[in-house]
């Protein structure tokens, strides 16, 4: 029988929920304003296609994908901050993200190409950093995002200084 996955040790930081708040902010308000202009094309209008009541009631499009996506723009960021986590553990960078669906990813160090710290431009106003992990794996890359700037960096370092070591002593 097989013991259970184990929470990485570390958290992203708390920040990360401001990140994700406001990037999911910008997706509502632009869910909310496409159906507003859908709404607003179609409001009143005397198409064929269009079902007379459809046309008369257009307003309440964005009222109802506003309603029905507001909930996710609360939980999303607070869901995503419990579920995502992080670790080096010896010579394996170990890392949980997701939130809808979950996703776990066992990084061995020794196989590390590229260490990459990126910041968008939300992630920079809030002090945060993604980083990026690349191997020569099939699987391509993973990244860890929400880490403060300073955590980014000496991971990074950190991953870098070890993957080389360890390339070292396999030659």
């Amino acid at each position: 029988m097989t013991a259970p996955l184990r929470d990485p040790a570390n958290r992203v930081s708390r920040r990360a929920i401001t990140l994700w708040l406001l990037q999911a902010l910008f997706g509502f308000l632009f869910l909310v304003g496409a159906s507003a202009l859908i709404a607003s094309v179609f409001s009143g209008t005397d198409w064929g296609w269009v079902p007379r009541w459809a046309a008369d009631n257009a307003w309440w499009l964005p009222v109802v994908v506003g309603v029905l996506t507001l909930p996710f723009l609360i939980s999303e960021p607070l869901w995503r901050y419990a579920v995502h986590r992080w670790e080096l553990s010896g010579d394996v960078v170990y890392a949980r993200s997701g939130w809808v669906s979950r996703e776990w990813v066992f990084v061995p160090v020794s196989r590390i190409q590229t260490v990459d710290k990126q910041q968008g431009w939300f992630e920079r106003l809030l002090g945060l950093a993604t980083l990026e992990i690349r191997t020569a794996s099939y699987a391509g890359s993973s990244s860890i995002q929400g880490l403060d700037v300073q955590v980014a960096s000496r991971l990074a370092e950190d991953l870098a200084n070890r993957a080389h070591e360890l390339r070292d002593d396999a030659t």
